[in-house]
């Protein structure tokens, strides 16, 4: 009994053959085939077990969420709302005791209450590099132009520290805007932060966009420089606009659009000035590795100008998602005060050391004011932390002076070492000369009989005046710029009719483009006037007028 029990375990089912199986022989598998088959699916199998902080979203509307769950939240972090019309990135704004405030990039209205949130555990970054330029993106670096997608590996963090005092080195060589008054009495330097103020309307797009095809002249050459425009609640029409004046004249080669416009959400139209420079910023650092070149074989560009349109609206932006969060955006609330938001933006532009490769971001925030007051909070702020302001004036620019720039207020304070030593040599005493015009002027309309000296000096303003006048995007190269002044300060237009001092100019640079090359050439290679240099410019301009019959 206990052998039959023992043994029944052993004992084998019958065989039952079908008239199939006994017509087909059985299939045989060979065991090395099911050994590699195996060995094949173990190999292709690979586990990874994701880990990631989930939270819920308590609240959500304007482009702002509260989340519930995210204990172990960064500030600054980047996170992911998964939603049912696919993945929204977010950031985290603030962090408070029970739930985490963040900011929604992209379409918020797809977030709903109850949604899941996913921590990343990266802060936000953008892509960089060559692929960017003469591109339309948006401040994520997603291209918007209809164009294809930007094919680059290299990303950049949106928001870092500016570099360190022992980084840098003082300003020292000009960033030519093209513009003639800027150049010559409001100069700005590779380096530099320039604001741009005035009210709506007086010009302020139309001096940076010259600025930037004046950069023309520059690019394949080691003194290339690379421009970003960023555009923060503008309209669409509007940066179309100007996307098609700089590809007009030959500019978004070298040129990267950030959009972020008015129909945007708030979060986007803050963070773009950011994404802007950090895009930016890749080229001032990488432009110092040695021998590094770019796919057509010129130098890799290492400076950097970057135009801001303007600051206000992302001031308005930011205060909109302060006042959501519950975050005071006044004067005493560091970090969190609109004073620091634009400040640890232009901190970041800088003229590098010797040793960090000595590229440069120069930066050119716009402000606009309303009603000329420039002693309003925000503007006061910009000017607090600029290197200088060009303040256009309303009243210039509707009395036919364009650009509109008043010489009284605006100010460099880089000043003579941010001009080649020509111009430094020829215009030091323009802008005293236009406030004594402007003063004199305002004397001559009370109607008094003037004496010859006094007449004298209000003829000469006004043609200084006259020959500092010049036509939207067509910015001057800085020798032509420098021949005109000269001729202007030694009184070579002082019998020329007011009318006809704009085609005396024209027909002068046209000769220095021909007969008078050689001197042209001379100044431009020595960017200074000798002693023999002035000599032979005053025998050419002799020349020139001569024979000018206009």
């Amino acid at each position: 009994m206990i052998s039959y029990f023992r043994d029944i375990d052993t004992i084998q089912p019958p065989v039952i053959k079908t008239h199939r199986a006994i017509r087909e022989p059985p299939v045989k598998i060979k065991t090395d085939e099911i050994v590699s088959v195996i060995k094949q699916e173990i190999e292709s199998f690979s586990s990874q077990l994701e880990i990631s902080e989930v939270g819920r979203v308590v609240e959500v509307g304007d482009g702002i969420a509260r989340i519930y769950g995210l204990s172990k939240a960064k500030a600054s972090e980047l996170i992911e709302f998964e939603t049912k019309d696919g993945a929204v990135m977010g950031q985290v704004m603030n962090l408070e005791e029970d739930t985490v405030g963040a900011v929604i990039f992209g379409d918020f209205l797809a977030v709903k209450e109850g949604d899941t949130v996913k921590a990343t555990g990266n802060l936000l970054s953008v892509p960089v590099g060559e692929a960017m330029l003469g591109r339309v993106v948006n401040p994520l670096g997603v291209p918007i132009d209809g164009g294809a997608e930007i094919n680059t590996t290299e990303i950049a963090a949106v928001d870092i520290i500016a570099p360190g005092i022992a980084a840098r080195q003082p300003v020292h060589e000009p960033m030519q805007t093209g513009i003639k008054a800027i150049d010559a009495m409001i100069p700005v330097g590779r380096g530099q932060r320039e604001l741009i103020i005035g009210d709506r309307k007086t010009g302020k797009t139309a001096v940076s966009i010259d600025a930037i095809i004046n950069q023309k002249q520059y690019w394949g050459t080691k003194d290339a420089v690379v421009c970003v425009y960023v555009a923060v609640g503008q309209k669409e029409s509007t940066v179309a606009g100007v996307v098609q004046t700089l590809r007009d004249a030959g500019a978004m080669d070298y040129t990267i659009v950030v959009n972020a416009g008015s129909s945007d959400p708030a979060p986007l139209q803050y963070i773009a000035p950011y994404s802007g420079t950090a895009m930016g910023e890749h080229f001032m650092w990488t432009g110092k590795e040695e021998g590094k070149t770019m796919a057509n074989g010129s130098p890799y560009p290492k400076h950097v100008l970057c135009v801001y349109d303007d600051l206000s609206k992302q001031a308005v932006a930011y205060r909109q998602l302060s006042l959501l969060l519950r975050r005071p955006p006044g004067r005493e609330a560091f970090p969190g005060d609109v004073f620091y938001l634009h400040s640890r933006l232009l901190e970041r532009s800088t003229k590098l050391s010797e040793e960090n490769g000595a590229g440069s971001l120069t930066a050119l925030p716009i402000i606009e004011t309303q009603e000329g007051d420039v002693s309003a909070y925000i503007p006061t702020n910009v000017i607090s932390i600029t290197d200088g302001q060009i303040y256009l004036e309303p009243e210039l620019f509707f009395s036919g002076v364009r650009p509109a720039i008043n010489v009284g207020i605006s100010v460099s304070r880089v000043g003579g070492a941010a001009q080649i030593k020509a111009m430094k040599k020829i215009a030091g005493s323009l802008r005293l000369d236009l406030a004594a015009y402007r003063e004199l002027e305002a004397f001559a309309q009370l109607g008094t009989d003037l004496d010859k000296a006094t007449k004298a000096q209000l003829d000469r303003g006004a043609r200084m005046v006259e020959i500092l006048k010049q036509p939207q995007y067509v910015p001057f190269n800085v020798v032509d710029q420098t021949i005109s002044i000269y001729a202007g300060t030694k009184g070579y237009l002082d019998d020329v009719e007011l009318t006809k001092v704009a085609a005396f100019e024209k027909d002068m640079h046209e000769y220095f483009q021909t007969s008078g090359k050689s001197i042209w050439d001379a100044i431009n290679e020595a960017k200074a006037l000798s002693e023999d240099l002035a000599k032979q410019l005053e025998e050419a301009l002799k020349n020139f007028k001569a024979g000018w019959n206009g």
